[in-house]
């Protein structure tokens, strides 16, 4: 089953230094309708105004993945990580038993990212940080896997999560079909670009849930960027 939520009725957020819009209930939007789906909890689409950001502020007990569609966000938090994240580019933080961290645009143009938040297996984890550089070409058969907590991918160049969830993400050339096999349920986001997924029509900025499905057929009508969550 689809279902396919479009980006101008999703939450928002609106101020001086950061526009969102929310996927599921999250600071002052709230829709009992939208509390996650599974194990994915939060998912903003975000952007950070230049030479601004979040301050340090507390987390525990969450997987934490930033996926950064343009510009840089600067990372540093309370266990002595630093680094910047750029466009294209994955960070994950794992909170765990406790982390405080900042996240700010130092860049020169405004910062477009993902932060995607999903419930951990385990609690009360010692906190983690860490970030990779992902290839950047076109792909006209699949994603790339970017983000995973199953076991059969350990062995992968993955960042690992503390959730048996996995994350791919990517480009895909116009006219492209991919056919991408489902474990448990899958959350799409259109980051760019327009495709249809089984026929339905994904436009810039939309979300789409896939539930009671082995695999799904994504067709570039023009070249796209996907975001692809699958969830217990």
């Amino acid at each position: 089953m689809i279902k396919i939520y479009p980006y101008k009725e999703l939450g928002r957020m609106d101020i001086s230094w950061l526009k969102a819009k929310y996927h599921f209930s999250f600071s002052r939007y709230y829709n009992p309708d939208r509390l996650g789906f599974g194990k994915l909890k939060v998912i903003n689409d975000d952007i950070v105004k230049a030479h601004s950001g979040f301050d340090t502020h507390p987390h525990r007990d969450m997987e934490i993945i930033t996926y950064v569609r343009k510009g840089a966000i600067t990372h540093e938090d309370s266990e002595g990580n630093k680094g910047k994240t750029e466009a294209g580019d994955v960070q994950v933080m794992s909170a765990g038993s406790g982390i405080a961290h900042s996240e700010h645009n130092i860049e020169d143009e405004d910062t477009l990212l993902y932060q995607i938040w999903i419930e951990p297996h385990t609690e009360n984890i010692k906190p983690a940080w860490s970030a990779a550089k992902f290839p950047k070409q076109l792909n006209d058969n699949s994603l790339p896997l970017l983000v995973s907590g199953r076991p059969e991918d350990e062995t992968n160049d993955v960042l690992h999560i503390n959730q048996f969830a996995s994350i791919y993400g990517g480009r895909i050339k116009k006219g492209s079909t991919i056919e991408h096999s489902i474990k448990d349920q899958l959350y799409i986001l259109l980051s760019e670009g327009t495709a249809e997924i089984e026929g339905e029509l994904i436009n810039k900025g939309d979300g789409c849930e896939v539930t009671e499905q082995k695999s799904i057929n994504i067709k570039a009508l023009e070249e796209c960027e996907i975001v692809i969550i699958d969830t217990p």
